[in-house]
């Protein structure tokens, strides 16, 4: 769903401007010294902020890092780290893309992708953000042993995505097809809300980075072909 634009967004933006980082590529290698004692954690696609906060107040000896190129969510966001006082947790207002530009190799020691877009039409597969494209992008900024933790309502998408990450050369952990089965089932986000009370079940998985894992120097990515898929609930794309 687009969010609406809103029209004081620049005004709101401009008080929250202590935990946004207007220039994250000036800090590129240098993330551990702005935040000594920190371990660094990025969330790409951090929308409305209710799994950003609840997981920097959870883990206050981490840096967590919410990126949202959707600056009309982020700002909700930044304002719910802004009135809950959250003092680990900064912005950024970009492409996932350009992950590379912002963090030196090894820099970034999880990552989390919780509810994106599962793009389902074959021909934007490349656009998922745990295709082979973006699954290299990750391997070069996370160290040996990092780790992607990934969530999905989807299950067509969770499904094509836990092959691309073992074609990958991903060790893959705690794969789950109904992650509150038992349970509250950690820090949820927004939508992860009212999915469970849906009764939707939510797929995650943990991949971590190995000798195995292919990166941006390994050759060419693969092309994807036949790759549509469809709605979690049934639904024909």
């Amino acid at each position: 769903m687009r969010m609406r634009k809103k029209p004081n967004l620049q005004p709101r933006m401009e008080k929250c401007a202590a935990v946004q980082i207007a220039e994250p590529a000036a800090l590129r290698g240098k993330w551990r010294e702005s935040f000594p004692g920190k371990s660094l954690w990025l969330e790409i696609g951090c929308g409305k902020g209710r799994f950003t906060v609840g997981t920097a107040k959870e883990n206050p000896g981490a840096e967590l890092i919410a990126l949202e190129k959707v600056e009309d969510a982020m700002v909700i966001a930044m304002e719910r780290a802004c009135a809950e006082e959250i003092g680990n947790v900064r912005f950024i207002s970009m492409d996932a893309l350009k992950l590379r530009e912002v963090f030196a190799p090894g820099e970034v020691e999880r990552i989390f992708i919780n509810f994106c877009d599962p793009w389902p039409k074959s021909r934007d597969a490349k656009h998922r953000l745990t295709s082979p494209n973006f699954l290299r992008i990750y391997a070069d900024i996370l160290p040996m042993g990092g780790e992607v933790c990934f969530k999905t309502d989807n299950l067509p998408l969770f499904t094509w995505s836990l092959e691309q990450i073992k074609a990958e050369g991903w060790e893959v952990h705690s794969v789950t097809n109904d992650l509150h089965a038992g349970g509250e089932g950690g820090v949820m986000t927004d939508y992860e809300c009212k999915f469970r009370e849906m009764g939707v079940k939510i797929n995650r998985l943990v991949a971590v980075k190995t000798e195995n894992t292919k990166n941006g120097a390994s050759g060419e990515v693969p092309r994807l072909r036949n790759a549509a898929l469809s709605d979690a609930r049934g639904l024909n794309e």
